[in-house]
């Protein structure tokens, strides 16, 4: 039986910030954010937003038709709301779906969207006729004037996983890997990440080898094989640093491929930032819009979450998949641009981990779900129009 995604969407907010911006605040040059980790732009998060209501507009934007035969919403996210409600049971009371649905929030770092699509596998390989909702839905918080301040941002992947799939046919063998490592972490009482940079990089291109590798061994594969490898982005330039560890100095066809592949797959994280769980499906829509990858090409998908676990896994592009795309650049286009002191008020308005009542102004916002506040510990989410 042949599963995989049978649909993708996304969603992020209405305004952004410009890195060129920032680094004149910060007194950086702009080309450290513009070329030396690979972004231009970023998502900036108002308080009226969070990881449900992004989560619900990436979903709302699959025709209604296909939601009302899904089964199961998973929802991965390192940016819950809640220590132990789903953020699924808001998402799929947002979209109104049927009470007769099965609701799950998966969690670790970046790498849980993989997770939710290698379990969404299984369940329809079991009931075919199901088809499973998988979101993918952070906002990457450092800090203000941090270092990893750059590489914040935040929006929604939104897959439908079936038989048949109209988008990318997942294979079966992948390659899972994990250790206990400290290179990102956020304990229960911070809303702001740690990290250690340079170590995460450096465990994230071991990872990226070592379930290569160990794919190379199991399969007999080889990158002739492949159109190209896509990477969790959570700056564009670390898919570069990824992939240069394999490619090395070649500059053969193959090489070449595998680096148009890449570049492609950047177009969107370079103008939104770190997704932290769809920021690596954002990497393949990307490269399905603006790539030459045609019918039939087998992708390598590389997942990364920090802590850490890695999983390589394998798809084959099947015929009319544009069909079945978003391709959200207008969308892009068309977000506000804010001030740098508009971006720190709005990143300090987040409501967090605040226990107190709070009403938001929904009078700027024009997005179909908003967060309206705080009432005795319950966040009040609306649907509009």
């Amino acid at each position: 039986m042949k599963i995989g995604i049978d649909r993708l969407t996304f969603a992020t907010t209405e305004l952004y910030l410009d890195l060129r911006d920032l680094a004149a605040a910060r007194h950086v040059d702009p080309d450290k954010y513009l070329m030396g980790i690979g972004q231009s732009q970023q998502a900036v998060i108002p308080p009226t937003q969070d990881a449900v209501t992004l989560a619900a507009q990436a979903a709302a934007k699959i025709p209604a038709a296909e939601l009302a035969q899904v089964s199961t919403v998973i929802v991965a996210t390192e940016s819950g709301v809640d220590n132990s409600k789903a953020a699924a049971l808001y998402v799929k009371q947002l979209l109104g779906l049927s009470d007769f649905v099965r609701t799950i929030e998966l969690k670790e770092a970046c790498y849980s969207a993989t997770a939710g699509l290698q379990f969404a596998k299984g369940l329809v390989a079991l009931h075919p006729t199901e088809k499973i909702l998988v979101i993918a839905s952070d906002i990457a918080r450092y800090g203000l004037q941090t270092g990893g301040e750059v590489t914040q941002g935040g929006g929604a992947v939104a897959m439908v996983v079936a038989k048949d799939p109209r988008v990318l046919e997942l294979e079966s063998t992948s390659v899972a890997f994990s250790q206990d490592v400290m290179d990102f972490w956020r304990p229960l009482y911070r809303s702001e990440a740690l990290v250690d940079g340079k170590y995460s990089t450096q465990v994230y291109i071991d990872f990226f080898q070592a379930c290569w590798q160990r794919y190379q061994q199991l399969t007999g594969a080889t990158l002739d094989d492949f159109a190209g490898f896509l990477f969790h982005l959570p700056f564009t330039k670390m898919g570069k640093k990824a992939l240069a560890s394999e490619l090395g100095d070649r500059d053969d066809q193959v090489a070449q491929r595998f680096w148009a592949v890449l570049q492609a797959s950047q177009v969107y994280s370079r103008r939104v930032g770190n997704l932290y769980t769809g920021s690596l499906y954002l990497s393949l829509l990307s490269a399905l819009n603006h790539g030459q990858l045609q019918a039939g090409n087998r992708l390598g998908l590389f997942s990364y979450g920090s802590g850490a676990e890695g999983e390589f896994l394998t798809g084959r592009l099947v015929d009319g998949f544009a069909a079945a795309l978003e391709r959200p650049d207008a969308m892009l286009d068309q977000r506000r641009q804010v001030s740098v002191a508009e971006y720190e008020t709005l990143f300090n308005q987040h409501l967090g981990l605040q226990s107190q009542d709070c009403t938001f102004d929904l009078s700027d916002s024009q997005a179909p779900f908003v967060l309206a506040g705080q009432q005795n510990h319950q966040r009040q989410y609306q649907r509009r129009g």
